[in-house]
């Protein structure tokens, strides 16, 4: 019987200094970049910004940045504590997920088979209904690691654990203490864990309950003007995944069909995001040291490569750069500034260098 503790969070709605830009540049004629798999990506072509309104008849509100894990501001109480990570199963029999909207981030990566999974940070937030949860793989690490997160996983194969442990990570695995299975679904995609028994149970084990601070930076936003309206991620053979900007928020399909998630009382609605964040890291192939075990792809969040900030209906280009799994992953422009991003809840894609995508 699982142990459900419910706790009222308190939530602000921020409104971003960039959004009048932004809705001028979805209104601009349509293009499409393409980036080619391991090409250098062709300079874009820059839409003219629109004429301003003086700033007389103008007022900007001010963004308010916290130490959040996305800058968005809460009570200190949601603040002052650790992040939780949680990997969620994207395989087309665990959908529609569940809690996967009510993280304060989510983050996508490449498994074996061409799909992907989510990683699930909930820092400000809590949900006591979250999955379905699934095992972890050696492209975690960049996530958990940087947060020094509890980390809810089902399993993982024992040269991952390995890697797991080497790095430092504070793994919560499938004992039954903060997970049980849904009898609506089927096996393996029905685990389901609660952020509130994954607290408890770091407490018990008197883990560290440290802010983790902002993940990026966070601030007045770098601008653009460039139009992505509709982003394309072709991860594989399978559907591309699209992101199509409705005015508001991203929205996510596989290929055509909207990607839905479901609550505990059975409410559907469609993932979105109002920002996305693609690191473009080099896929390979690892595996364990004696041979034993199945080999499975990760892709590097370690170095440096290109770095594609969508929100807004634009897309701002970039770099990013980071020394250890230990140090937040750094974004530049391409003048080598601090790329700046707006509060806000995110969608972030390590994405494989070697693989296409698409923005119009």
């Amino acid at each position: 019987m699982r142990r459900l503790t419910r706790i009222g969070v308190l939530y602000v709605v921020v409104v971003f200094a960039a959004s009048a830009c932004s809705a001028s540049a979805a209104t601009e004629a349509t293009t499409t970049t393409t980036i080619a798999p391991l090409e250098t990506l062709a300079p874009t072509t820059t839409v003219a910004p629109t004429t301003t309104k003086a700033t007389t008849t103008t007022t900007v509100p001010p963004i308010v940045v916290s130490d959040a894990v996305n800058g968005l501001p809460a009570d200190d109480a949601s603040i002052n504590r650790r992040a939780v990570v949680v990997k969620i199963d994207n395989h087309a029999k665990a959908r529609p997920q569940s809690g996967v909207m009510d993280a304060d981030v989510v983050y996508e990566m490449l498994v074996e088979g061409g799909i992907t999974r989510f990683a699930a940070v909930f820092h400000q937030s809590d949900i006591d209904y979250l999955g379905p949860v699934r095992s972890g793989r050696p492209t975690d690490v960049g996530v958990a690691r940087a947060l020094d997160a509890p980390f809810q996983i089902s399993g993982a194969q024992g040269w991952v654990q390995d890697i797991f442990k080497s790095a430092g990570l504070r793994m919560v695995y499938d004992t039954g203490a903060t997970t049980w299975r849904e009898r609506s679904r089927r096996a393996p995609h029905n685990l389901y864990a609660s952020t509130y028994l994954i607290r408890d149970y770091a407490d018990d084990r008197g883990w560290p309950d440290d802010n983790p601070g902002n993940i990026f930076a966070f601030g007045e936003p770098t601008p653009s003007n460039t139009p992505a309206t509709k982003v394309t991620f072709s991860w594989s053979d399978h559907p591309s995944t699209e992101w199509v900007w409705n005015g508001e928020v991203y929205e996510r399909f596989n290929g055509t069909e909207p990607h839905m998630v479901i609550d505990e009382e059975g409410n559907e609605s469609i993932i979105s995001t109002p920002m996305i964040v693609t690191i473009m890291g080099k896929k390979h192939t690892v595996g364990s040291a004696d041979g034993n075990g199945t080999a499975l792809p990760t892709t590097d969040t370690i170095g440096s490569g290109d770095a594609y900030i969508f929100r807004d209906g634009v897309v701002v280009e970039g770099s990013w750069d980071r020394e250890s799994y230990t140090d937040p992953i750094h974004l530049t422009t391409a003048s080598g500034e601090d790329l700046v991003l707006p509060p806000s809840k995110i969608w972030v894609v390590f994405y494989p260098n070697n693989r296409p995508i698409s923005w119009e």
